[in-house]
């Protein structure tokens, strides 16, 4: 996918930091559409369906922890990355991020190159929807098109980054997959995460899928238990 194909959304209610950053994104070819709360965020990520979302925390009406919330929750915009631009660099704020669904967390202030960079490589992770395939593991059913599992009789939607993980881990079953191995292939080298992101997003699948169906290899990493 070509630069002059890709959309980005600028969510921030500072006007500085929105035209620095589309300045920046629209040299390098890149659409770049722009909201300033939450609610006008979500409206036009509706509307557009951008690749990408660049996300502040702090903003009236909305703010973008609640945002990111109600857009994973739409399923033509599954696809989409998010990522959180923020002067918060708390850990707890960061924490909440991902746990409201967003695929990086990027501190302000942050110099221009570098966050073209960042947008580079998360938008190298993009990709167009696969052909539809079922996975069953007794009661659980992955439906890979729809980012959809079913457990038991209940259906569910899952975020993207949580659903990319779960298929690594039930890619094989009993594998053991390290850690920097998981970072590589679900979040890119040349996106700067944490290790407390994996542990995150493991969380996640344990309250949603089953603790018991996922087990930790201490000091290497997790696998998938049938």
């Amino acid at each position: 996918m070509k630069n002059k194909d890709i959309t980005i959304l600028l969510v921030d209610d500072e006007p500085d930091i929105i035209e620095i950053v589309r300045y920046n994104l629209t040299a390098q070819g890149y659409k770049v559409k722009t909201a300033e709360n939450g609610l006008e965020a979500i409206s036009i990520a509706k509307k557009t369906k951008p690749q990408l979302i660049l996300l502040d925390v702090m903003m009236p009406k909305m703010n973008g922890m609640e945002a990111c919330r109600k857009i994973r929750e739409v399923p033509e915009l599954s696809e989409t990355i998010i990522a959180f631009l923020t002067a918060r660099g708390e850990e707890y704020s960061e924490l909440a991020g991902f746990d409201a669904g967003a695929d990086d967390y990027i501190t302000k202030p942050i110099k221009p190159k570098v966050l073209v960079g960042r947008v580079k490589g998360l938008l190298r992770r993009f990709k167009q929807p696969e052909i539809e395939k079922l996975l069953k593991f007794g009661d659980l059913t992955i439906i890979q098109e729809e980012y959809k599992i079913i457990l038991g009789q209940e259906e569910m939607s899952l975020p993207k980054k949580e659903f990319e993980l779960l298929t690594l881990l039930t890619s094989q079953p009993g594998k053991v997959y390290k850690r920097e191995d998981i970072l590589n292939q679900i979040w890119g080298s040349d996106v700067i995460v944490g290790d407390r992101t994996i542990d995150v997003h493991i969380r996640k699948l344990r309250e949603k899928i089953g603790d018991e169906k996922f087990q930790t290899i201490k000091g290497v990493g997790y696998k998938f238990v049938v």
